[in-house]
């Protein structure tokens, strides 16, 4: 009886160790091969399934300190910030404080009767107001940021292309600010990464956590860091863990566990508002129909996607995810590299976190090989 009893009990164990190593065989399979061939010092990488997170670590964290990569490593997101930027102007709008059919002027009165006044809000947040460039202009610091914006000439009507660009979603995040009467740093540390539960993110990290920051290497694995520039907050200054971005995955997929607004908010970044070839663009989020193909992925995450102006269909009414839809955000700065995707319906999605900023193809195809096989 006792035998009996004791077999019962660990039948249970030696299955969700079985299920470990398979999963694990999975994303070693789908990782060490990239991390070899570019020569990656350190790759974070977290995955949930039906609520369940799992953790993968390679590599080192700083190689001058033989720091290991963990969970609780901080990596620059680049870019992915720029989800984070969608959710804050969600929740003012949420709130009342603002519109996306508002335009600049109102929060910005420097900019009012320009040419970048004629764009509302929701071309800044899709790239949609009429061709900004995908970088500042050299000369462009951030006391002349404004004069910069009312000096600009559109090479299209606001709505007519896709141009992916910074100025962009950095004057976007800049008037959630004014219309929140906050900071984008303080509405981050304040109100949105305590709601999703991300107690270890940061835009500025702060002294007790820079133990934590990853040392980041550029192609020729001299060590540095991200250097701030024009907007670098509300485009490219979040740093992460595996471990709160798993969260911040999981809440997307399942937002009902959040505070009412913060759910509505997050709801709110998964409308989609321009369709661009195979993808349609939203607030931070970029979207497929699932299942999707890897073609389809890189395609929409392409070099021409990221550095030319695309002809963009505007949905009308905006779309929302009633089907299965893959959801994705890719993010670089100069010595990182990260890939956040997932898809609501299968209740499944993953992080990908390096400290190289290696090519983007190859980040999505290690994501999508990684998610096919933990599909339902």
């Amino acid at each position: 009886m006792a035998l009996a009893m004791l077999s019962c009990g660990l039948a249970p164990l030696a299955a969700h160790a079985a299920d470990d190593a398979k999963l694990r065989a999975i994303v070693d399979q789908a990782i060490r091969p990239v991390m070899a061939e570019y020569n990656v010092p350190g790759i974070a990488v977290a995955v949930t399934v039906d609520g369940k997170a799992s953790f993968f670590n390679y590599g080192l964290a700083s190689k001058e300190d033989n720091t290991p990569v963990s969970e609780t490593t901080l990596f620059e997101l680049g870019s992915v910030t720029k989800t984070f930027v969608a959710t804050l102007v969600s929740y003012a709008q949420v709130q009342g404080k603002l519109s996306l059919d508002d335009h600049p002027g109102k929060y910005v009165p420097q900019l009012k009767g320009s040419a970048i006044d004629k764009a509302t809000l929701l071309n800044l947040g899709t790239y949609t107001a009429g061709g900004l460039p995908l970088q500042f202009p050299d000369d462009v610091s951030d006391d002349k940021a404004i004069d910069y914006f009312k000096q600009w000439k559109p090479d299209a009507a606001p709505g007519a292309q896709r141009r992916y660009s910074n100025p962009s979603l950095g004057l976007f995040g800049h008037v959630a600010g004014l219309a929140l009467h906050s900071r984008f740093s303080d509405s981050m540390d304040n109100k949105i990464f305590p709601g999703l539960g991300m107690r270890h993110s940061y835009v500025h990290v702060p002294p007790g956590a820079m133990a934590s920051y990853a040392m980041g290497y550029d192609e020729k694995n001299q060590p540095g860091r991200m250097s701030p520039d024009v907007f670098a907050d509300e485009t490219y200054g979040i740093k992460s863990s595996s471990a709160d971005m798993i969260r911040y995955v999981q809440a997307n997929i399942d937002p009902t566990r959040l505070e009412p607004t913060l759910r509505r908010a997050v709801d709110g970044t998964h409308v989609g508002y321009f369709r661009i070839g195979g993808m349609v663009q939203g607030l931070g989020w970029e979207q497929y129909p699932y299942p999707v193909s890897l073609q389809q992925l890189q395609a929409g995450n392409s070099r021409a996607m990221i550095w030319e102006a695309n002809a963009a269909q505007q949905l009308t009414p905006p779309q929302t995810p009633s089907a299965p839809t893959w959801f994705n955000k890719t993010g670089s700065t100069n010595r990182f590299g990260a890939y956040v995707a997932f898809v609501p319906a299968q209740k499944i999605g993953i992080v990908i976190l390096a400290n190289k900023n290696y090519p983007i193809p190859d980040r999505i195809k290690a994501a999508h090989a990684i998610l096919q096989q933990l599909a339902p």
